[in-house]
């Protein structure tokens, strides 16, 4: 379409957040060549390094959440947010976007809420099955909101949910065929079990600590770990590549090898993860962060375990690890039916059906 508009993607905090707002842009500059796309993120986090990675601008808010602590952070917190709010205002009346689309995280809240007070049409992403408290304020006038998970009129108008899913990767889509690729990318012996370990970008101290503590166990057992400790927990868990059969990762560049070399999966149960695990389709163990506000995880994992395609194990029983994964490394009907409930859950086209409610607000 040599249609030209401008659009812009707020989100971001954290990869769960931002990668999906990637994947929407790239499927937008495929179906409008012409488009001008702007993100908006939060000026110190992740969005602003991989967001230009990815060729595209971006304008940083001075934002971020509210701690559950008395923090000089909370504090500051109502300046930041009329800071946000004046800023966001600014960005949205010089590139004047035909609409803007909000994926979650500290930014999308001031932007979409100034540009609803400017009468531009928004779309919100909902990425979790429990939204949190700032999608609900700007439901009400939003265009249309795309979410992930079925039951979520409790919280937004019926008449403009869709169900998409999440934005996923599309090199994930096919990773049946790179199996034997992957197994020489991470330099595996193909005669052994593979378990990845996946804590989010940043790292997850709950579940670092569950693999020290279990890692000779797991290489008795015949089972070779790919461990993504996360950039903040590298340097101390790095020691353990000593080990054969171990290898540690601060970030996993080659996703789609890293999940077409597991056999079995422990995984945080952010939106994002938990989309890109039901398209995978392998058994996975949920570890959900109870940091998160609205204990969102467990919520999240919790709508793939009550159908029986993945198993959740909380921080506080880490203790019943070994005897849960020992039964399903020995297990084969469990390993299947897994792979076949979650696989069942997968919603592959969702960055398309994403695209197809913009291009339909556009068109009006």
């Amino acid at each position: 379409m040599k249609q030209s508009v401008n659009i812009i993607l707020s989100g971001g905090g954290t990869g769960g957040h931002i990668f999906p707002a990637i994947s929407i842009a790239n499927e937008l500059k495929a179906l409008y060549p012409y488009a001008n796309i702007l993100f908006v993120g939060a000026s110190d986090k992740i969005e602003m390094e991989k967001v230009p990675q990815a060729g595209y601008k971006i304008k940083g808010l001075w934002i971020s959440g509210i701690q559950r602590k008395l923090t000089l952070s909370n504090l500051i917190f109502p300046l930041k947010l009329i800071s946000s709010l004046f800023k966001a205002y600014v960005i949205i009346k010089k590139f004047k976007p035909t609409i803007v689309i909000g994926t979650g995280g500290f930014a999308s809240g001031p932007t979409l809420f100034v540009a609803n007070k400017m009468g531009i049409k928004t779309i919100i992403q909902e990425q979790n099955s429990y939204p949190g408290i700032t999608n609900k304020l700007l439901a009400k006038n939003a265009s249309k909101i795309c979410v992930a998970y079925s039951g979520l009129e409790r919280f937004f108008p019926e008449d403009k949910i869709k169900i998409t899913g999440n934005p996923v990767r599309q090199d994930l889509l096919n990773i049946t065929s790179k199996r034997e690729e992957a197994q020489a990318f991470f330099k595996l012996n193909n005669t052994k079990k593979t378990l990845v370990v996946l804590g989010g970008s940043l790292g997850a101290r709950a579940i670092n600590n569950l693999l020290e503590n279990n890692i000779e166990w797991l290489v008795k057992n015949q089972v070779q770990v790919i461990w993504q400790t996360g950039k903040l927990y590298y340097n101390e868990y790095k020691k353990y590549d000593s080990i054969e059969g171990v290898q540690t990762h601060a970030f996993l560049n080659s996703m789609d090898l890293a999940y077409a070399a597991a056999d079995f999966l422990i995984s945080r149960a952010g939106a994002s993860s938990i989309s890109e695990l039901c398209i995978v389709g392998k058994p996975v163990i949920f570890i959900p962060s109870p940091n998160v506000a609205e204990d969102h995880q467990t919520k999240n994992a919790m709508s793939v375990v009550s159908k029986g395609a993945a198993i959740l194990l909380k921080e506080k029983e880490l203790d019943t690890f070994k005897d849960v994964f020992l039964e399903l490394l020995t297990n084969k009907k469990q390993q299947e039916s897994l792979s076949k409930k979650i696989k069942e859950l997968a919603l592959p086209n969702a960055t398309k059906d994403i695209v197809n409610e913009v291009k339909k607000i556009i068109s009006n």
